[in-house]
Protein backbone atom coordinates (compact mmCIF):
# COMPACT_ATOMS: atom_id res chain seq x y z
CA UNK A 1 0.00 0.00 0.00
CA UNK A 2 1.36 3.67 -0.90
CA UNK A 3 2.26 5.94 2.05
CA UNK A 4 0.27 8.45 3.67
CA UNK A 5 -0.41 11.37 1.52
CA UNK A 6 0.36 14.73 3.04
CA UNK A 7 -2.23 16.85 4.43
CA UNK A 8 -5.23 18.54 2.43
CA UNK A 9 -3.76 21.83 3.32
CA UNK A 10 0.02 21.11 2.68
CA UNK A 11 -1.17 19.64 -0.66
CA UNK A 12 -2.79 22.48 -1.67
CA UNK A 13 -0.19 24.32 -0.92
CA UNK A 14 2.46 22.37 -2.65
CA UNK A 15 0.55 21.00 -5.75
CA UNK A 16 1.34 22.79 -9.80
CA UNK A 17 -1.52 24.34 -11.48
CA UNK A 18 -1.79 23.49 -14.85
CA UNK A 19 0.47 26.75 -15.91
CA UNK A 20 3.01 25.76 -13.61
CA UNK A 21 3.36 21.73 -14.07
CA UNK A 22 6.29 21.26 -15.69
CA UNK A 23 8.88 19.32 -13.76
CA UNK A 24 12.32 20.66 -12.51
CA UNK A 25 15.13 20.19 -10.10
CA UNK A 26 17.11 23.32 -11.67
CA UNK A 27 17.90 25.71 -8.30
CA UNK A 28 17.50 28.59 -10.87
CA UNK A 29 13.87 28.07 -11.58
CA UNK A 30 12.47 27.60 -7.91
CA UNK A 31 11.65 30.83 -5.86
CA UNK A 32 14.24 31.34 -3.05
CA UNK A 33 11.24 30.93 -0.24
CA UNK A 34 11.09 27.53 -1.45
CA UNK A 35 14.63 26.61 -0.95
CA UNK A 36 15.71 24.03 1.84
CA UNK A 37 15.90 25.63 5.13
CA UNK A 38 17.84 24.04 7.89
CA UNK A 39 15.51 25.68 10.25
CA UNK A 40 12.02 24.51 9.23
CA UNK A 41 13.52 21.33 9.08
CA UNK A 42 14.45 21.29 12.35
CA UNK A 43 11.60 22.78 13.31
CA UNK A 44 10.05 19.52 11.28
CA UNK A 45 8.99 20.86 8.18
CA UNK A 46 9.86 17.95 5.54
CA UNK A 47 7.94 19.55 2.65
CA UNK A 48 11.17 20.73 0.66
CA UNK A 49 12.30 17.39 0.82
CA UNK A 50 11.66 13.83 -1.23
CA UNK A 51 9.28 11.87 0.49
CA UNK A 52 11.64 8.37 0.43
CA UNK A 53 14.87 9.92 0.41
CA UNK A 54 14.72 12.58 3.46
CA UNK A 55 18.67 13.87 2.74
CA UNK A 56 17.74 15.14 -0.97
CA UNK A 57 15.99 18.89 -1.09
CA UNK A 58 13.61 18.72 -4.21
CA UNK A 59 11.07 21.21 -5.30
CA UNK A 60 9.23 18.47 -8.22
CA UNK A 61 5.86 17.49 -6.79
CA UNK A 62 4.48 14.25 -7.95
CA UNK A 63 1.48 15.21 -10.21
CA UNK A 64 -1.29 12.47 -8.31
CA UNK A 65 -0.99 13.08 -4.57
CA UNK A 66 1.53 16.28 -4.33
CA UNK A 67 4.44 14.95 -2.81
CA UNK A 68 7.43 15.73 -3.15
CA UNK A 69 10.31 13.69 -5.11
CA UNK A 70 13.61 13.76 -6.29
CA UNK A 71 15.03 13.09 -9.35
CA UNK A 72 15.51 9.31 -8.83
CA UNK A 73 12.25 8.69 -8.04
CA UNK A 74 10.41 10.25 -10.53
CA UNK A 75 8.56 8.71 -13.86
CA UNK A 76 7.62 10.48 -16.68
CA UNK A 77 3.80 11.29 -16.98
CA UNK A 78 1.95 12.66 -19.93
CA UNK A 79 1.25 15.87 -18.05
CA UNK A 80 4.54 16.12 -14.82
CA UNK A 81 6.13 13.53 -13.15
CA UNK A 82 4.98 10.74 -10.45
CA UNK A 83 5.99 9.19 -7.83
CA UNK A 84 6.52 5.12 -7.36
CA UNK A 85 3.69 4.67 -5.17
CA UNK A 86 1.60 5.92 -7.48
CA UNK A 87 2.71 4.44 -10.42
CA UNK A 88 2.89 1.38 -8.88
CA UNK A 89 -0.98 1.64 -8.24
CA UNK A 90 -1.33 3.23 -12.37
CA UNK A 91 0.14 -0.52 -13.59
CA UNK A 92 -1.99 -2.68 -11.00
CA UNK A 93 -5.50 -0.51 -12.13
CA UNK A 94 -4.40 -1.11 -16.15
CA UNK A 95 -6.07 -3.08 -18.50
CA UNK A 96 -4.29 -6.79 -18.78
CA UNK A 97 -2.76 -7.05 -22.13
CA UNK A 98 -3.16 -10.54 -24.11
CA UNK A 99 0.25 -12.09 -25.25
CA UNK A 100 0.61 -11.54 -28.51
CA UNK A 101 0.99 -15.19 -29.10
CA UNK A 102 -2.41 -15.78 -27.60
CA UNK A 103 -3.72 -13.04 -29.95
CA UNK A 104 -2.61 -14.28 -32.51
CA UNK A 105 -3.70 -17.92 -32.22
CA UNK A 106 -7.49 -16.62 -31.17
CA UNK A 107 -7.08 -14.55 -34.43
CA UNK A 108 -6.53 -17.11 -36.95
CA UNK A 109 -8.99 -19.77 -35.18
CA UNK A 110 -11.67 -16.91 -35.77
CA UNK A 111 -10.68 -16.93 -39.55
CA UNK A 112 -11.30 -20.68 -39.62
CA UNK A 113 -7.55 -21.90 -39.32
CA UNK A 114 -6.45 -25.38 -38.39
CA UNK A 115 -4.64 -24.34 -35.39
CA UNK A 116 -5.02 -27.65 -33.54
CA UNK A 117 -3.36 -29.48 -36.45
CA UNK A 118 -0.67 -26.34 -36.41
CA UNK A 119 -0.33 -26.85 -32.13
CA UNK A 120 0.17 -30.32 -33.00
CA UNK A 121 3.18 -29.84 -35.36
CA UNK A 122 4.53 -27.45 -33.14
CA UNK A 123 4.56 -29.38 -29.82
CA UNK A 124 5.96 -32.16 -31.42
CA UNK A 125 9.01 -30.52 -33.33
CA UNK A 126 9.87 -29.03 -29.84
CA UNK A 127 9.57 -32.43 -28.36
CA UNK A 128 11.77 -33.61 -31.26
CA UNK A 129 14.01 -31.05 -30.69
CA UNK A 130 14.53 -31.39 -26.75
CA UNK A 131 15.44 -34.91 -27.96
CA UNK A 132 18.37 -33.87 -29.47
CA UNK A 133 19.64 -32.19 -26.40
CA UNK A 134 21.92 -34.85 -24.93
CA UNK A 135 21.71 -35.45 -21.20
CA UNK A 136 18.11 -34.48 -21.29
CA UNK A 137 16.74 -38.35 -22.33
CA UNK A 138 14.21 -37.08 -23.37
CA UNK A 139 13.40 -40.32 -25.74
CA UNK A 140 13.41 -42.46 -23.05
CA UNK A 141 11.58 -40.81 -20.84
CA UNK A 142 8.53 -40.71 -23.13
CA UNK A 143 8.96 -43.67 -25.37
CA UNK A 144 6.89 -46.44 -24.93
CA UNK A 145 6.90 -50.51 -24.69
CA UNK A 146 4.44 -52.94 -23.37
CA UNK A 147 6.96 -53.31 -20.36
CA UNK A 148 5.48 -49.72 -18.96
CA UNK A 149 1.83 -51.55 -18.69
CA UNK A 150 2.60 -54.38 -16.35
CA UNK A 151 2.21 -53.89 -12.74
CA UNK A 152 5.54 -54.17 -11.39
CA UNK A 153 6.70 -50.93 -14.00
CA UNK A 154 3.24 -49.31 -14.64
CA UNK A 155 3.47 -45.70 -16.05
CA UNK A 156 0.61 -46.15 -18.29
CA UNK A 157 1.23 -42.30 -19.67
CA UNK A 158 3.31 -43.26 -22.11
CA UNK A 159 0.97 -44.23 -24.11
CA UNK A 160 0.27 -41.23 -24.93
CA UNK A 161 3.72 -39.25 -24.88
CA UNK A 162 5.18 -41.56 -27.25
CA UNK A 163 2.65 -40.11 -29.91
CA UNK A 164 5.05 -36.90 -29.10
CA UNK A 165 8.49 -38.38 -30.16
CA UNK A 166 10.46 -39.57 -33.28
CA UNK A 167 13.58 -41.23 -34.21
CA UNK A 168 16.55 -39.00 -33.60
CA UNK A 169 18.75 -41.43 -36.19
CA UNK A 170 16.10 -40.72 -39.19
CA UNK A 171 14.86 -37.04 -39.36
CA UNK A 172 12.77 -38.58 -42.13
CA UNK A 173 10.30 -40.14 -39.66
CA UNK A 174 9.40 -37.07 -38.32
CA UNK A 175 9.61 -34.75 -41.19
CA UNK A 176 7.31 -37.52 -43.02
CA UNK A 177 4.56 -37.81 -40.18
CA UNK A 178 4.19 -34.20 -39.73
CA UNK A 179 3.64 -33.57 -43.24
CA UNK A 180 0.91 -36.57 -43.44
CA UNK A 181 -0.90 -34.38 -40.33
CA UNK A 182 -0.81 -31.45 -41.80
CA UNK A 183 -2.34 -32.76 -45.31
CA UNK A 184 -4.88 -34.68 -43.48
CA UNK A 185 -5.34 -32.23 -40.28
CA UNK A 186 -6.27 -29.69 -42.67
CA UNK A 187 -9.28 -31.75 -43.95
CA UNK A 188 -10.22 -33.33 -40.92
CA UNK A 189 -9.92 -30.51 -39.09
CA UNK A 190 -11.98 -28.17 -41.15
CA UNK A 191 -14.51 -30.74 -41.30
CA UNK A 192 -14.92 -32.16 -37.79
CA UNK A 193 -14.26 -28.99 -36.17
CA UNK A 194 -11.09 -28.55 -33.53
CA UNK A 195 -12.16 -30.70 -30.67
CA UNK A 196 -13.45 -33.85 -32.43
CA UNK A 197 -10.33 -33.48 -34.64
CA UNK A 198 -8.20 -33.21 -31.18
CA UNK A 199 -10.57 -36.53 -30.07
CA UNK A 200 -9.71 -38.48 -32.81
CA UNK A 201 -5.96 -37.80 -32.70
CA UNK A 202 -5.87 -38.38 -28.92
CA UNK A 203 -7.79 -41.64 -29.14
CA UNK A 204 -6.37 -42.97 -32.23
CA UNK A 205 -2.88 -42.38 -30.54
CA UNK A 206 -3.81 -44.76 -27.72
CA UNK A 207 -5.56 -47.25 -30.13
CA UNK A 208 -2.12 -47.70 -31.86
CA UNK A 209 -0.31 -48.02 -28.19
CA UNK A 210 -2.66 -50.46 -27.37
CA UNK A 211 -1.51 -52.25 -30.56
CA UNK A 212 1.51 -52.50 -29.17
CA UNK A 213 0.55 -53.66 -26.30
CA UNK A 214 -0.95 -57.30 -27.35
CA UNK A 215 1.04 -57.65 -30.94
CA UNK A 216 4.41 -56.09 -30.33
CA UNK A 217 7.64 -57.43 -28.17
CA UNK A 218 7.25 -56.30 -24.34
CA UNK A 219 10.05 -55.12 -24.23
CA UNK A 220 10.45 -53.62 -27.84
CA UNK A 221 9.79 -49.41 -27.39
CA UNK A 222 8.44 -47.52 -29.80
CA UNK A 223 8.04 -43.63 -30.69
CA UNK A 224 6.43 -41.62 -33.28
CA UNK A 225 3.42 -39.94 -34.56
CA UNK A 226 2.15 -42.87 -36.67
CA UNK A 227 -0.65 -44.45 -35.04
CA UNK A 228 -2.45 -41.07 -34.54
CA UNK A 229 -1.89 -40.20 -38.29
CA UNK A 230 -3.12 -44.05 -38.97
CA UNK A 231 -6.35 -43.04 -37.23
CA UNK A 232 -6.44 -40.09 -39.75
CA UNK A 233 -6.29 -41.98 -42.49
CA UNK A 234 -8.84 -44.34 -41.09
CA UNK A 235 -11.60 -41.89 -39.98
CA UNK A 236 -11.27 -39.91 -43.67
CA UNK A 237 -11.50 -42.92 -45.32
CA UNK A 238 -14.92 -43.68 -43.18
CA UNK A 239 -15.71 -40.24 -43.64
CA UNK A 240 -15.39 -39.98 -47.51
CA UNK A 241 -17.08 -43.38 -48.05
CA UNK A 242 -20.51 -42.85 -45.73
CA UNK A 243 -20.80 -39.33 -47.53
CA UNK A 244 -19.93 -41.32 -50.92
CA UNK A 245 -16.91 -39.28 -51.65
CA UNK A 246 -14.09 -40.82 -53.76
CA UNK A 247 -11.57 -42.99 -51.88
CA UNK A 248 -9.66 -44.72 -54.12
CA UNK A 249 -6.47 -43.11 -54.19
CA UNK A 250 -6.83 -43.27 -50.42
CA UNK A 251 -6.84 -47.18 -50.50
CA UNK A 252 -3.85 -46.74 -52.69
CA UNK A 253 -1.67 -44.61 -49.70
CA UNK A 254 -3.04 -46.51 -46.80
CA UNK A 255 -1.97 -50.06 -48.43
CA UNK A 256 1.68 -48.73 -49.60
CA UNK A 257 2.16 -47.49 -45.88
CA UNK A 258 0.61 -50.70 -44.34
CA UNK A 259 3.12 -52.81 -46.55
CA UNK A 260 6.01 -50.48 -45.55
CA UNK A 261 5.58 -51.26 -42.47
CA UNK A 262 6.24 -55.00 -42.76
CA UNK A 263 9.69 -54.35 -44.61
CA UNK A 264 12.27 -56.15 -43.06
CA UNK A 265 15.28 -54.12 -41.12
CA UNK A 266 12.83 -50.89 -41.11
CA UNK A 267 12.07 -51.04 -37.53
CA UNK A 268 8.63 -49.55 -37.94
CA UNK A 269 5.77 -50.49 -35.85
CA UNK A 270 3.20 -52.25 -37.83
CA UNK A 271 1.50 -52.80 -35.13
CA UNK A 272 0.91 -49.26 -34.33
CA UNK A 273 0.04 -48.33 -37.56
CA UNK A 274 -2.92 -51.21 -37.35
CA UNK A 275 -4.02 -50.16 -33.94
CA UNK A 276 -4.28 -46.60 -34.92
CA UNK A 277 -5.72 -47.29 -38.13
CA UNK A 278 -8.93 -49.42 -36.62
CA UNK A 279 -9.52 -47.29 -34.02
CA UNK A 280 -9.48 -44.03 -36.30
CA UNK A 281 -12.26 -45.83 -38.10
CA UNK A 282 -14.31 -46.61 -35.45
CA UNK A 283 -14.20 -42.63 -34.09
CA UNK A 284 -14.60 -41.48 -37.78
CA UNK A 285 -17.91 -43.74 -37.82
CA UNK A 286 -18.97 -42.52 -34.69
CA UNK A 287 -18.63 -39.26 -36.02
CA UNK A 288 -20.60 -39.77 -39.47
CA UNK A 289 -23.48 -41.66 -37.68
CA UNK A 290 -24.36 -39.04 -35.54
CA UNK A 291 -23.65 -36.57 -36.92
CA UNK A 292 -27.04 -34.63 -36.42
CA UNK A 293 -27.45 -32.01 -33.88
CA UNK A 294 -29.57 -33.88 -31.82
CA UNK A 295 -27.33 -37.06 -31.52
CA UNK A 296 -24.64 -35.30 -29.86
CA UNK A 297 -25.53 -36.77 -26.76
CA UNK A 298 -25.44 -40.12 -27.91
CA UNK A 299 -22.04 -39.11 -30.14
CA UNK A 300 -20.17 -38.26 -26.81
CA UNK A 301 -21.62 -41.01 -24.57
CA UNK A 302 -19.99 -43.69 -27.63
CA UNK A 303 -16.76 -41.89 -27.83
CA UNK A 304 -16.60 -42.50 -23.82
CA UNK A 305 -17.71 -46.25 -24.17
CA UNK A 306 -14.67 -46.60 -26.78
CA UNK A 307 -12.00 -44.72 -24.70
CA UNK A 308 -13.07 -47.50 -21.65
CA UNK A 309 -12.63 -50.07 -23.83
CA UNK A 310 -9.39 -49.01 -25.04
CA UNK A 311 -8.32 -48.68 -20.94
CA UNK A 312 -9.24 -52.08 -20.31
CA UNK A 313 -7.53 -53.52 -22.89
CA UNK A 314 -4.60 -51.24 -21.82
CA UNK A 315 -4.19 -53.22 -18.31
CA UNK A 316 -3.64 -56.65 -19.98
CA UNK A 317 -0.75 -57.32 -17.96
CA UNK A 318 -3.13 -56.87 -15.34
CA UNK A 319 -5.66 -59.28 -16.40
CA UNK A 320 -3.37 -61.62 -18.09
CA UNK A 321 0.04 -61.31 -15.97
CA UNK A 322 3.29 -62.76 -17.52
CA UNK A 323 3.63 -65.52 -15.00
Amino acid sequence: MPQARPSSTSSRRHRPTAATSRSTTSSSSASPSRRADPVSDAAGDRSGYCYRHPDRPSFVLCQRCGRTICGECQTPAPVGVICPECMREQRASAPKTKPAVLTRVRSAAGRGAPVVTYSLIGVTVAVFLLQLIPGLAITDRLLYAGVYSIPENFEPWRMLTSVFVHSTALIFHVLLNMYTLWIFGQLLEGLLGRWRFLALYVIAGLGGSVGVLWLSDPLTGVVGASGAIFGLMGAFLVIQRRLGGNTTQLFVLLGINLVIGFVPGWNIAWQAHLGGLVVGALVGLIFVETRKRNQQGLQVGLLIALVAVLVVLSLRFFLFPLY
